[in-house]
């Protein structure tokens, strides 16, 4: 087996995108909702929406792949999914269902930002690359540090 170098992934790499999320409340008024998508390609697989808050902020993570699907099709289980929709202006939405111990959010993205999103992320990682900017042995040697101890 030839062991291939891990491409190194200079910190600046990460991108951080600001988008305002619309959503309803349980009288069904619509809310805007500022979270911030972000990807990093040393976790090559993941997106994450970070919705900023004083006690501190909230962070979920989704693959990469159920967003990109998202916006053509139903996808993800459990904590959060995806799926493409109209909003009542007629502008093409991913609404994105989060699901928590404490209760549900449904929110709407415009497809537009998320797709400028998602094109940010695969210029720093094609998908289908994403297993090439893994850094397994760094990854095996915190696993045995941690065992070790």
């Amino acid at each position: 087996m030839t062991q291939q170098p891990v491409p190194q992934q200079p910190m600046s790499q990460a991108l951080s995108q600001e988008l305002t999320l619309h959503c309803l409340d349980g009288r069904g008024r619509s809310l805007e909702l500022a979270a911030s998508f972000g990807y990093d390609p040393r976790d090559p697989y993941a997106v994450w929406i970070t919705f900023p808050n004083p006690a501190g902020d909230v962070r979920w993570a989704m693959s990469r792949s159920t967003l990109r699907r998202g916006m053509t099709d139903p996808a993800g289980q459990g904590d959060l999914q995806a799926w493409p929709s109209i909003d009542e202006d007629g502008r093409a939405v991913v609404v994105l269902e989060f699901h928590s111990p404490d209760g549900r959010l449904v929110a709407q993205a415009h497809t537009d930002a998320v797709h400028q999103f998602l094109t940010r992320s695969l210029a720093l990682v094609p998908a289908g690359t994403e297993s090439d900017h893994l850094d397994l042995d760094g990854l095996v040697a915190a696993l045995l540090g941690s065992a070790a101890q």
